[in-house]
């Protein structure tokens, strides 16, 4: 036994529409981010995601093979999560959804407890493999755009997250 605890099979989850609470118990949990696909381009989604990531406490390690050598946002830029220095609690995939298929597999051996694929990225067996193995998944939302409409920072994307409040709030 290596000391870590045995992973516990998640609730069922719908993967058409996630609860807030679901959501924003995701969002707790990651203190450390793999961003695969990340881009040095500023225009690009990854970049915003990951800027915005980083503005609001999270590590992101940017995971791009063609970029290694590089940094993003002052980030240095890994080729694989074999190569990460640490094992990250969420691997965020910004490729195809037939891509999402390997990089699944590898965060679930990287020891993840994670996979979010990014907006219009879903993989339905990749999904059943990572919560067969005890992962938790998000597919189809990007956790920039969930993280502030959660915690009603409507200023970081511009459309109404439906959280009306004079407090801040809190996940």
């Amino acid at each position: 036994m290596d000391g870590s605890p045995a992973p516990v099979a998640p609730v069922a989850v719908d993967h058409d529409r996630y609860d807030d609470a679901y959501m924003r118990q995701v969002l707790r949990d990651v203190k450390s981010i793999a961003m695969v696909g990340a881009s040095a381009n500023w225009n690009r989604p990854s970049y915003f995601a990951m800027k915005y990531l980083l503005d609001h406490g999270f590590k992101v390690y940017p995971v791009n093979p063609g970029a290694v050598g590089q940094q993003i946002l002052g980030q240095a830029v890994y080729a694989s999560l074999d190569d990460l220095p640490e094992r990250v609690d969420m691997v965020d995939i910004f490729r195809s959804s037939e891509a999402a298929g390997p990089v699944t597999d590898a965060a679930i051996a990287h020891g993840a407890k994670i996979v979010w694929m990014q907006l219009t990225v879903r993989n339905d067996e990749a999904a059943r493999r990572a919560e067969a193995a005890g992962l938790r998944v998000v597919m189809n939302r990007c956790p920039k755009i969930e993280h502030s409409r959660l915690i009603g920072k409507l200023e970081w994307h511009g459309i109404s997250s439906g959280v009306i409040s004079s407090k801040k709030r809190r996940l």
